[in-house]
């Protein structure tokens, strides 16, 4: 994915973030930690999570160029403890099918999110498990792992046509609140 269909996908699920902290959960290189900048702009805050550290050089080197919001860049695991501050938002794009225990990892997840905090999810749609998709999302699996974290009734805001088949949605659920 680029950073322009990562951002439309964002922008359908992330209103009114400017000057917000957010956390790209499985930012890999960067594309949505990207996104997601643009989103906060120049007076918000993105903390870039990923456990392979090789990955988050690409947004250092990035983020060390680039004008905009502060870039924190936290080598760490999204399956075990993780120290951020309280968020208005966690995007968790094409990682959550890499999660065997999904229904223990969400409510931590949704634990870091502020009350009204959203917590945006991209997946694929409708795939059968394999090796780049393991345990797969789809929709309906998001509406019972937000429900068991407290989150609220998701809200599918974007989909595209993934090149690999199929379809990628953008979801979005809040803590304590409804999914505009």
């Amino acid at each position: 994915m680029n950073d322009r269909e990562a951002l439309a996908l964002l922008r359908a699920a992330v209103p009114a973030a400017e000057g917000k902290a957010w956390a790209d959960l499985g930012a890999g290189t960067g594309v949505f930690t990207r996104a997601l900048a643009a989103l906060v702009g120049p007076t918000g805050h993105v903390f870039a999570v990923d456990a392979d550290d090789r990955a988050l050089g690409a947004v250092r080197r990035w983020a060390a160029a680039a004008a905009g919001p502060e870039i924190s860049v936290v080598h760490a695991d999204v399956t075990g403890p993780l120290s951020l501050p309280p968020l208005d938002g966690v995007v968790m794009a094409n990682v959550l099918h890499f999660v065997a225990n999904a229904e223990s990892v969400m409510p931590r997840i949704a634990a870091l999110l502020r009350p009204g905090g959203r917590l945006v999810l991209i997946e694929y749609e409708g795939r059968r498990p394999g090796p780049w998709v393991p345990y797969p999302v789809s929709a309906a699996r998001f509406r019972e792992l937000a429900a068991a974290a407290g989150l609220s009734e998701p809200r599918v805001a974007a989909t595209r046509p993934s090149r690999f088949g199929g379809e990628i949605y953008a979801a979005v659920a809040v803590r304590g609140g409804q999914a505009e």
